[in-house]
């Protein structure tokens, strides 16, 4: 696994990384600031958890004593505070995901997380838009693709494989031979729809967004809901949008699902899903089924918060923008 050079706190090495590093920090207090001042409240909820999320294909830290894990997003417990009434909240929260480092991604990282009662998609991405503006210059460049911040594209999922993956991906859902044949590829032996989706997202979706200007990329896929409802208009998708720029991907967000029952089902296919490829599980955390049947209309979004500093600073990678990075 690759690691960050030893001894980043030598003093050429930090000096190298200190404006990126002083940049973070005004970035933090500008966060902040923009947050206090629309009416959010900072929450803390605990990093230790019994139940570090659901996804399928998402590596975690495991504590000792068994039966505690280091989390992977604050979410889980943020909805629980928005269901005890806790109204609008953010956090700017550590978290881990046991995957190989990157140029984009270390093991511990920070997650800014915020929740909105009430509020549409549409009202989300109308916020995240400002509080870009805020923290980033008009103009940002990150691996040679430079994006204005002047307008933001938003653009659905079946519009963006139509354009530029010729195919109609809501016709074919679930349907991987179908998918195949639209998209005129093989199928690997094996592979599922969710695993051919996701391929073709990234061959031929992903490079081609959120270059010139950052783009939302809307309404997934009702299979990729994840904790999102459905949309209303349009049972084939839930209310998910994810966020680029730069060819970095920067933030993931739903209207929050608040059916207990619908939610469980998914966790339950998820968890056995997981179990089969992975032969890993832990116990259901039923205190978070019960707070989603109390839990508010509401929108919520993750945004990770070291990427968003490297688009501000250019920093070429994320050890660059941590002031101890450890792998």
């Amino acid at each position: 696994m690759s690691q960050p050079s030893k001894g980043m706190w030598e003093p050429e090495r930090l000096a190298a990384r200190l404006p990126y590093l002083r940049r973070r920090g005004l970035m933090n207090a500008a966060t902040r600031a923009f947050f206090n001042a629309r009416g959010y409240t900072e929450v803390e909820t605990p990093y230790a958890v019994p139940a570090p999320g659901e996804e399928v294909h998402l590596p975690v830290f495991a504590l000792s004593p068994p039966g505690l894990y280091l989390n992977t997003s604050p979410e889980f417990a943020m909805k629980k505070l928005l269901a005890g009434g806790a109204g609008k909240i953010f956090q700017l929260a550590r978290v881990w995901r046991n995957e190989p480092a990157s140029a984009t991604h270390a093991a511990e990282f920070t997650m800014l997380e915020w929740y909105t009662p009430a509020a549409s998609l549409s009202d989300l991405m109308t916020e995240t838009e400002a509080l870009l503006r805020v923290l980033l210059p008009p103009t940002v460049t990150w691996g040679g693709v430079t994006a204005s911040l002047e307008t933001f594209e938003r653009l659905t999922v079946a519009d963006a494989f139509a354009r530029y993956g010729g195919v109609d991906v809501l016709a074919t859902a679930e349907n991987a031979p179908a998918l195949a044949a639209a998209a005129g590829c093989t199928l690997r032996d094996g592979e599922t729809w969710e695993d051919l989706f996701f391929r073709l997202l990234l061959e031929r979706v992903e490079p081609n967004i959120g270059r010139a200007q950052p783009t939302f990329l809307t309404h997934w896929p009702a299979a990729q809901a994840a904790l999102a409802r459905r949309d209303p208009q349009d049972p084939r998708v839930a209310e998910r949008f994810e966020l680029y720029a730069c060819g970095l991907e920067l933030a993931n967000a739903f209207v929050e699902l608040t059916d207990a029952t619908e939610q469980r089902a998914r966790f339950e296919a998820d968890r056995a899903r997981r179990a089969d490829l992975y032969g890993v599980t832990w116990p259901m955390d039923e205190d978070f089924l019960s707070a989603v049947a109390q839990l508010p209309p509401c929108a919520g979004i993750a945004m990770g918060f070291d990427r968003l500093v490297m688009l501000a600073t250019g920093a070429p990678k994320i050890h660059d923008v941590l002031w101890l990075p450890t792998r």
